[in-house]
């Protein structure tokens, strides 16, 4: 059964995956190579070093903005690559150190100039001025910049500083939601990779994101066609520390995947948006290669692949 899963999604992804997701494909699946993949994110790279231009697929702005810059960033690490001197990632730095969509903070989350190119409802803002929701993103940039920082650089020094202020503010805080969370978790891996730990307080974050993961991840798996958290958000291995506790829906969402693919070889898009139907068009299309990637590799990852 998973080869019929795996030679469908491959289909799919020949057929319709733009080159990006190509490349990140052939990596995972078919023994291409981190290069290929730093090659076409290269394509999404603006001369400042920021990225735009629909890395992340629900927002069409070419500009280089944090949303497109952080999604670039989570490929990097996806691929586990480890030149941190390669001109992307130090382009990458370079942006983030200029200060652009930076309060001294938080990065921006959503920026005015989404608003001039096809976009999803949740990137759009009427605010004069760009918009700072807690630590959104930002806790994965801080995690991006020690991880690919050298150590006591200022890029490290940093991202050190927000991460300490992000894991602060998630113990201090009552609640969060299931995407910050999941920024929460890439900035702890980052964080460990990076041998980083005795900089950031890094037993009582852990603390908190199990009690966060744990209450988090939807049990009731009949309400798992909508838009909700699924062990996936936060794992893609037996190997992630949030498994043990979540051993049993973990399990089950691998059964859950190989029975909701699709006869096209893809999964579906749980959102949408109403605006932009030409360009929506296109991104679901973009975002159904992504869950193909994702889905995959959670496959992989539990040994059902």
């Amino acid at each position: 059964m998973s080869n019929q899963i795996f030679e469908r999604a491959r289909t799919f992804m020949y057929r319709n995956a733009r080159p990006l997701d190509m490349a990140r494909f052939q990596y995972h699946f078919e023994e291409g190579s981190k290069e290929a993949v730093m090659q076409v994110l290269s394509c999404y790279q603006n001369e400042d070093g920021g990225f735009g231009h629909a890395v992340e697929a629900d927002c069409w702005n070419p500009n280089s903005i944090p949303l497109h810059s952080n999604a670039a960033g989570s490929i990097i690490s996806e691929i586990n690559y480890e030149n941190a001197g390669h001109p992307v990632i130090q382009g990458l730095l370079k942006w983030y150190m200029s200060g652009a969509c930076f309060n001294g903070k938080s990065w921006d989350i959503v920026v005015k100039s989404n608003n001039d190119y096809p976009h999803a409802p949740w990137w759009h803002t009427e605010s004069k001025s760009s918009c700072h929701t807690d630590y959104n993103g930002t806790a994965q940039i801080a995690g991006f910049l020690i991880r690919y920082g050298e150590a006591g650089s200022e890029p490290y020094r940093l991202g050190v500083r927000i991460a300490n202020e992000a894991a602060e503010a998630l113990v201090s805080s009552e609640s969060t939601d299931m995407h910050t969370c999941a920024c929460y978790v890439h900035m702890l891996e980052d964080i460990i990779k990076a041998g980083a730990q005795q900089e950031i307080s890094c037993k009582t974050l852990k603390e908190r994101l199990h009690t966060s993961v744990n209450g988090m991840i939807t049990k009731d798996t009949s309400k798992w066609g909508g838009y909700v958290c699924k062990p996936s958000r936060f794992m893609n291995s037996r190997d992630s520390e949030f498994y043990p506790a979540n051993k049993e829906i973990a399990e089950y969402e691998c059964g859950h995947i190989v029975d909701t693919q699709l006869a096209d070889g893809s999964w579906e898009i749980s959102w949408g948006w109403e605006a932009f139907p030409d360009a929506w068009a296109v991104s679901k299309n973009w975002w159904k290669g992504q869950g193909i990637i994702e889905n995959l590799l959670y496959l992989k990852g539990f040994g059902n692949l």
